[in-house]
This record gives structure tokens, sequence and C-alpha cells, in this order.
């Protein structure tokens, strides 16, 4: 039993096709950045992340302000802390071998930050610093390398720096059969 993974362009449109899986009886995750820090309150009890509260944080956030569809949980809503991008800053050795010759990792945000406490902002400028002068591959883009890099990048050094992602890969298993 795999999963089938649907990208769908926007984080609305992400939404509404997840809505629209839930409506229909389909058995489905949503996975969105978070764009933002999320309040300690919907993620209060690190030892339970099964009862962390990410529908409160997309309720909550300007420019988001999505209600829990119903038939949903909080299980089936996962957050990417803050961006996608955070995950790469787990395995940055992938990142050195991805973009190759004058990739500088020393430009990235400090290896000692947690990921999901970088700021959107510094993760993208320090993609674009780090990759700016290779020699092999044009600057960190979005479009071009973001699903390169999340196809390569190792999911156990992910899990180990984002509790987001722990949970996320937690639920995934659960769904699937397995042990998490």
């Amino acid at each position: 039993m795999r999963p089938r993974v649907v990208a769908c362009g926007s984080r609305k449109d992400a939404y509404e096709s997840f809505c629209t899986a839930i409506s229909h009886g389909e058995d489905a995750m949503l996975l969105v950045d978070s764009e933002e820090s999320v309040a300690a309150e919907y993620q209060s009890d690190s030892a339970k992340p099964e009862t962390w509260l990410p529908w409160q944080h997309l309720k909550q956030r300007k420019g988001d302000g999505w209600e829990k569809p119903n038939g949903s949980l909080d299980t089936d809503c996962h957050l990417m802390v803050q961006v996608m991008e955070s995950w790469f800053l787990a395995d940055r050795d992938v990142l050195k071998e991805f973009f190759g010759q004058g990739f500088k990792s020393h430009l990235l945000p400090a290896a000692a930050n947690a990921i999901e406490g970088v700021l959107k902002p510094q993760i993208y400028d320090g993609l674009d610093k780090a990759s700016g002068n290779c020699k092999t591959k044009a600057p960190y883009g979005k479009g071009e390398h973001s699903f390169k890099l999340l196809a390569i990048i190792d999911p156990g050094k992910i899990s180990a720096a984002s509790p987001w992602a722990r949970r996320f890969l937690d639920e995934l298993k659960k769904k699937m059969g397995a042990k998490a």
C-alpha cells in the first residue's frame, strides 16, 4: 500500500484539493508550509505530536483562515516549518553534492540553529548566496531545484532535525499500516 503524492500548485489549491478528497471519503493528508513560526500553544506537548493543532495555526494565520474540513483530523494536517527548504538544511552534504563546485555551505544559516526556527527569508537568502557561484548549476530556484532536492535528501536527517517532519512521517507510516 503506497501513498500517492499530489503536487497541487499553490497552498490554497492544496487545501482545496484536500477538502475535496475528504468530502469524497478519501483518506488524505495535507502537507503545506507553515509560512511562519507555529505558536507554542499549538504544539505544546513535544512527547505527543499527535495532539498538536496544525489546523488552529492555519485558521489563525493571516492569508489562510482555513477551517478544518468535516471528517478530517489534526493528524491529517502537516506543516513544513517554516518552508519546505527548511528541510534541506538538515542534509547539507546533499546540498553540497547537488550544487557541486562553488557551493558555499558556510553561507547557509548556522547548522547549530534548529531548522524550524530559521525564518523563511533567511533560508531563501542562504540558499541563494550559497549556490550563487556554483559551476554546474544555477543559483537555487524553487521551481528548478526544490523537488529534485526533496527526492534525494535523507528523510532520517530531516526527521531528526524537525519534530514536524517526524510527526508527518510517523502519521504517514500509521496510515500505511507500518509501525511509526
